[in-house]
């Protein structure tokens, strides 16, 4: 499955992420970045991404729609992209776990 980066991520992550997520991509690069919450949640849904987010409001999301899309939460704080990526890369393996486990809507990562 495909990551799909909300705004609060940014697209200089896609390189890397890339290589280990095949036709990942951020919300600005599809035209999504002043789209409410939900036209995102639709798009992922729709197209077969995992929601990759800062942002809670997506777990409401999830809770009230459920699953897909899966939702790929980041509980790191205010962190630079050097430190998402390394964490993103160092938790590859749990992620394309999480997006191959059918039971599983949201995993957060720490």
């Amino acid at each position: 499955m495909k990551l799909l980066l909300d705004q609060n991520l940014s697209r200089r992550l896609l390189p890397e992420l890339e290589l280990l997520f095949p036709g990942s991509t951020q919300v600005a690069l599809c035209g999504l970045d002043k789209s409410p919450d939900l036209a995102l949640w639709e798009y992922a849904r729709i197209n077969s991404f995992c929601i990759v987010t800062k942002d809670a409001d997506f777990l409401e999301l999830a809770v009230l729609r459920g699953c897909p899309p899966k939702i790929l939460r980041l509980n790191l704080g205010n962190v630079n992209n050097a430190r998402i990526r390394e964490v993103l890369l160092a938790q590859a393996s749990a992620i394309h776990a999480f997006l191959q486990d059918g039971a599983e809507g949201v995993l957060e990562i720490d």
